[in-house]
């Protein structure tokens, strides 16, 4: 397994080495030991598995009660990933990485506790899997805007076209307003 840092050091694009012939493949997708190692001791206590069609938007979500750090990856097609830094002390505030995860590169994303997170599905559709440090809970559950200006992100919108949002997410806060860490 190979990990890669990006623009925001504890942000992490993580690499199987994939094994392959005329049968299929094999992958190891999670190691404790190597994960530990590269990104620090945390224990996943819950995994989850969505299905999203093309142009669906989900996020930028965080929790500021039961805050999760998400190792992501996608299963079936292609996502446009993406990490924004919600931790005012940070030397990287207000910043964000942004990676293509696909079930062709099988490439994983560690996003901390302490980020917003969303994805945008690039293909027909997208199955998304991400394994969590910590329960779900929706009283502490917040959306930011997906195209705050504040943040800046550049979305790989499919010919300009607007993302399709939950309401959640359509009514997502700025990133002003947002509560940070």
């Amino acid at each position: 397994m190979k990990f890669i840092n990006t623009s925001i050091p504890e942000v992490k694009i993580i690499e199987p080495q994939v094994f392959g012939d005329e049968r299929g493949f094999f992958m190891e997708t999670f190691r404790t030991s190597l994960f530990n190692e590269n990104c620090g001791k945390r224990e996943f206590v819950q995994e989850n598995h969505s299905k999203s069609a093309h142009g669906i938007l989900r996020g930028l979500h965080y929790q500021t009660q039961n805050t999760q750090g998400k190792l992501v990856r996608v299963t079936k097609g292609e996502v446009f990933d993406v990490a924004v830094d919600m931790r005012k002390d940070s030397a990287t505030f207000g910043q964000w990485v942004g990676v293509l995860l696909s079930a062709e590169n099988k490439r994983q994303l560690w996003v901390p506790e302490g980020f917003a997170h969303g994805f945008y599905v690039t293909s027909d559709e997208a199955e998304f899997v991400y394994k969590c440090t910590d329960y779900y809970n929706p009283n502490g559950d917040v959306s930011v805007k997906w195209d705050d200006p504040t943040i800046g992100i550049e979305w790989p919108l499919v010919d300009d076209v607007a993302p399709i949002l939950s309401a959640k997410d359509a009514g997502g806060v700025s990133f002003m307003d947002a509560p940070k860490f």
